[in-house]
């Protein structure tokens, strides 16, 4: 059986009385032998709980029970949503996992209700710590909600926790870019706010990271952080991690000796700990070292021993399958061998998922537009409660000048986006002109002089002349433009093997003049990412709503720092267009990590 280790490392931060509540004995006797009010007792309900979650689940369960109906009858929305809480709590920790994502969600629910943003956040990275397990996707919903919610009420304890969850999903989907990224903001947070748990679990997760890449030094170095970290807080959950971690890269490297060392040290903890998951782990890297250094005998009885506690955790199981049918093989045992190879082959079936990355990029994408929304929602709050300071305690005239002032400066604006525009319409109109110009009389003219021409080499090259001027003719003004935005996307990306696309939202014609732009922006951008930054793979991503349409273009290239962006490298032309629809661009990027840019224009007018 497993159980939900996730939720111990950020229930300390959750609760809103402190988990140190000593006298739980003397509080229950009063609550069974005094009468009390209902306040009182349901007061009393509270602490109770919260000092037995850890240490007894199945009494909370049984005292949250008779709270709920008192907490109900006093119409106490708050106090419901945290009796709940540790009703999901109670039955995670008793490994009932369906039951804890029920009173979690009734929790979360009434925390909406109550408008406690802070108990929302916290909820959502519990719910997140019970599916992440087996369904990583759901998990990192959970944490997509919680990150913005926590930015927005200051929270960076829960903000270093949860950048950490999301990077260890991607470390458990094999995505180490995106891993670090995440795990990276998770250790500078924990860092500056000097959160011990949190840069436990950023150096742990970073020494796999770079485990998976095969850096062993710099593996070794985070593995070597969290240990003594570890220690120095008594963390026996992550110490067992770590010093398996270590084992592993040791053993991969020959070190044999430092590797069982490791290993036996991080059986130990998990022992202490009495976690069947973190057993079920340390008994699988002991069986793994025993098995690169032959002693095939000692790998079977480890690894069978880890099988009969876990045999189905699919990031434990097949690991251990392989482990005991390569130790029979050795040991002569053909049959035994057959069985658990056959395992090995099942479970690693479960384990792979195609959609896994591409369900990432959206979830991820869809996190960023809600960012940002929050983000305008904002500055919006903040520019109205200056606009009152100003009118309560500025003179008439100084708030006349103002007005004055940002009037000249919209009419400025103004002027400076109709010129834009008549630019930007003059030049689809010449484009349409040239490519007609072309179109019509240049290829009729060539067609007809091939249809008198003998010669084959002549014929030749004035074939090779009329695709050229097809090609040119295309792009200037291509034909899938006039079907709308996404056919002349598709156009543009069937000419690249690197080149993804994806589409989200309803297909409807945005205005030729919007189209266009984002024709150009999208050419533009991944013309860039060909020539410029040795991209391998580049995705892009038209999301089209019922008045906003944003335009993504990521690549996995060389990058390059942000300052420098202002100054050029062939993006003016593409923020002039953005500027002339009244859109925003926004772009992100750094040395080694490849290229973000998001482009958003409205087409609420130009439907």
């Amino acid at each position: 059986m497993k159980r939900i280790t996730l939720i111990s490392l950020i229930i300390s931060s959750i609760l809103s009385i402190s988990a140190q509540t000593p006298k739980v004995d003397s509080l229950i006797q009063v609550l069974n032998t005094q009468k009390r009010s209902t306040a009182e007792q349901l007061k009393l309900y509270e602490q109770i709980g919260t000092g037995l979650v850890f240490n007894n689940p199945d009494q909370v369960i049984g005292y949250m029970n008779t709270a709920l109906p008192l907490a109900r009858k006093e119409k106490d929305i708050p106090l419901q949503a945290y009796f709940y809480e540790l009703l999901g709590i109670a039955h995670g920790l008793k490994t009932q996992k369906d039951s804890s994502i029920i009173y979690l969600e009734k929790s979360l629910d009434l925390a909406r209700l109550s408008r406690d943003e802070r108990h929302q956040t916290y909820l959502y990275i519990n719910l997140g710590a019970s599916y992440q397990q087996e369904n990583p996707m759901k998990a990192l919903e959970c944490y997509m909600q919680a990150l913005p919610m926590s930015e927005k009420i200051g929270d960076k304890k829960s903000q270093s926790m949860i950048l950490g969850n999301i990077g260890s999903i991607h470390l458990q989907l094999r995505n180490p870019t995106r891993a670090i990224y995440y795990l990276e903001q998770g250790e500078a947070i924990s860092e500056e706010i000097d959160f011990p748990t949190g840069k436990i679990r950023a150096y742990n997760d970073l020494a796999s990271v770079y485990q998976q890449k095969q850096e062993y030094e710099k593996a070794m170095q985070y593995g070597l952080k969290s240990v003594e970290l570890c220690r120095e807080v008594g963390n026996l959950n992550f110490e067992s991690t770590s010093l398996c971690l270590l084992a592993t890269i040791h053993s991969k490297l020959g070190n044999y000796d430092k590797a069982l060392e490791y290993a036996r040290e991080g059986l130990t903890a998990a022992e202490k700990l009495g976690d069947t998951n973190k057993l079920t782990n340390a008994l699988k890297v002991l069986s793994g070292v025993y098995l690169r250094e032959k002693r095939y005998s000692e790998c079977e009885t480890t690894a069978l021993r880890a099988w009969q506690l876990d045999s189905t955790t699919l990031h434990l199981a097949p690991t251990l399958a392989f482990n005991i049918s390569m130790a029979n093989i050795f040991l002569g045992n053909p049959e035994k061998a057959a069985h658990f190879l056959r395992k090995n082959e099942e479970l690693n079936a479960l384990v792979s998922d195609e959609n896994y990355q591409e369900t990432l990029m959206v979830t991820e994408v869809k996190y960023e537009t809600e960012k940002k929304e929050m983000r305008i929602a904002s500055l919006e709050k903040e520019r109205q409660l200056y606009i009152w300071l100003g009118l309560a305690g500025v003179l008439l005239a100084i708030t006349f000048g103002i007005v004055l002032w940002q009037k000249i400066k919209s009419v400025q604006k103004e002027k400076q986006l109709v010129a834009s525009n008549a630019v930007q319409e003059g030049e689809m109109a010449e484009r349409e002109r040239i490519a007609a110009e072309l179109h019509d009389r240049l290829l009729g003219t060539l067609s007809a002089l091939k249809s008198e021409m003998a010669d084959t080499t002549v014929v030749q090259k004035l074939d090779d002349c009329i695709e050229e001027v097809r090609r040119i003719t295309h792009n200037l003004m291509p034909l899938s433009l006039r079907f709308g935005i996404k056919p002349a996307l598709e156009d543009i990306i069937a000419q690249f093997h690197s080149v993804q696309f994806h589409f989200f939202g309803e297909e409807k014609r945005i205005g030729k003049r919007l189209e266009f732009t984002l024709y150009c922006c999208a050419n533009e951008l991944i013309t860039n990412s060909i020539r410029h930054s040795g991209a391998q793979h580049i995705n892009v991503q038209l999301i089209q709503g019922e008045s906003h349409v944003s335009l993504t273009v990521q690549d996995d290239g060389r990058g390059f720092k942000e300052s420098s962006v202002v100054k050029g490298i062939g993006l003016k032309n593409i923020r002039d267009r953005v500027a002339s629809c009244n859109g925003k661009i926004d772009i992100f990027s750094s040395p080694g990590k490849g290229t973000e840019t998001i482009i958003e224009l409205s087409h609420g007018k130009d439907s």
